[in-house]
């Protein structure tokens, strides 16, 4: 009898093609005459048939309903899977829930409206949060709009940071747009920023208040450490974008994690900010810069090269020394320097002025200065400076 059964709910779904053009009559006698069938089987069928006959209606709606006509869920079509399903529910399907979240899943937004009104005239639960994230994962934009507009689902935070940790800017974008909360964008901005995400970083920082992360910044940069998996791409990029819009602020996040001793800060990121981005690298940089000129300076006196170093022009012997420096800081990219860039470039800048650099720069002012006594034939593999 379940074959049966099986049969005749999919010979009442039909061509869904055809459905389309029927009359309104002839839809209500094909409804009545699968009532009729389920009024005559009796006790004869029973909860699974009906959940077996529910999963059959709605699995090619589910997997192909893009190669249906483009209005099957509207109109007398609708009416035809609404009447179809609403009679299996009455009779015993209890997996509505199921194939809901596998519409969702799928991207078949017809079948998750339709469900839903199901759900809703027969006083079933449906999961449209998770559906939600099911729909988020795989892209699938109107079922997203679908669930929040009919559905009423809320819950973003989830998806939004998975969306963020995969690098799907779509989905971000869609989220954003929605409305998210403060926290919420914060914490996606977190996952983007463990999982190197640069693009969707630098699309979600704008959007979080900076009174978030100046309360919140210590935590981000340990969590993003925590779990980034190996690449700290993402905490190198918000730290040169200066994410708390002041720079003194931003450098001294960096060094009091750097000085920590607290066991909640993962090894790599401690290591990384000591030897990039914590004073002690400021001075590191410095006084590595001061030995690179010593040794340039022994080379010009004393070097056995063919070419006499100290008779080419005084801009090229500044290249020679100065030329990839000047280089690696160009390509670094974002507002602020690192701590131990920005210590070789106020020595730098020191040698080729003359005059003492300040050292509270944060770095670009400085690169401008060294690029100016570089010749300009030689700035052309390098990114301008800004």
């Amino acid at each position: 009898m379940g074959f049966e059964m099986h049969w005749v709910s999919l010979r009442c779904q039909g061509n869904l093609d055809k459905v389309t053009h029927s009359s309104a009559i002839e839809i209500q006698l094909q409804l009545s005459a699968f009532k009729t069938f389920l009024d005559l089987a009796g006790n004869q069928l029973t909860g699974k048939d009906f959940t077996e006959s529910f999963d059959a209606a709605c699995f090619p709606l589910t997997l192909f309903s893009s190669s249906f006509d483009l209005g099957w869920a509207s109109g007398i079509s609708a009416t035809v899977i609404q009447g179809l399903l609403g009679m299996l529910v009455e009779g015993g399907a209890d997996n509505v829930n199921q194939c809901f979240l596998e519409a969702s899943r799928f991207g078949s937004t017809e079948l998750v409206r339709i469900l839903l009104q199901i759900a809703q005239r027969n006083s079933l639960d449906v999961d449209v949060d998770l559906a939600l994230g099911f729909a988020s994962h795989y892209c699938k934009i109107g079922t997203m709009e679908c669930l929040v507009e009919e559905g009423n689902a809320i819950a973003f935070l989830g998806p939004l940071m998975r969306a963020a940790e995969r690098g799907c800017m779509q989905v971000v974008q869609w989220f954003v747009q929605r409305g998210c909360r403060d926290m919420e964008l914060c914490l996606a901005l977190t996952a983007a920023t463990s999982s190197s995400q640069v693009k969707i970083a630098a699309f979600l920082l704008p959007h979080v208040p900076q009174h978030v992360l100046a309360a919140l910044s210590i935590e981000i940069l340990k969590a993003a450490g925590e779990r980034s998996g190996g690449s700290l791409d993402g905490v190198a990029f918000l730290l040169q974008s200066d994410f708390l819009g002041d720079p003194a602020a931003t450098y001294a996040v960096a060094d009091s994690i750097a000085k920590s001793d607290d066991e909640a800060v993962a090894p790599e990121l401690r290591a990384f900010l000591q030897e990039h981005w914590s004073e002690a690298a400021f001075s590191a940089g410095l006084m590595c810069e001061q030995n690179h000129f010593v040794n340039m300076v022994m080379i010009l006196m004393r070097g056995g090269s063919p070419i006499c170093l100290r008779d080419l022009p005084g801009p090229l012997r500044t290249a020679i020394t100065y030329l990839p420096l000047y280089r690696e800081c160009a390509k670094s990219g974002g507002r602020l320097l690192s701590q131990r860039l920005r210590g070789h470039l106020v020595e730098a800048v020191r040698r080729v002025s003359g005059q003492p650099a300040d050292k509270a720069s944060h770095g670009k002012d400085l690169l401008n200065i060294l690029e100016q006594h570089l010749p300009p034939f030689l700035l052309g593999g390098a990114p301008h400076v800004t």
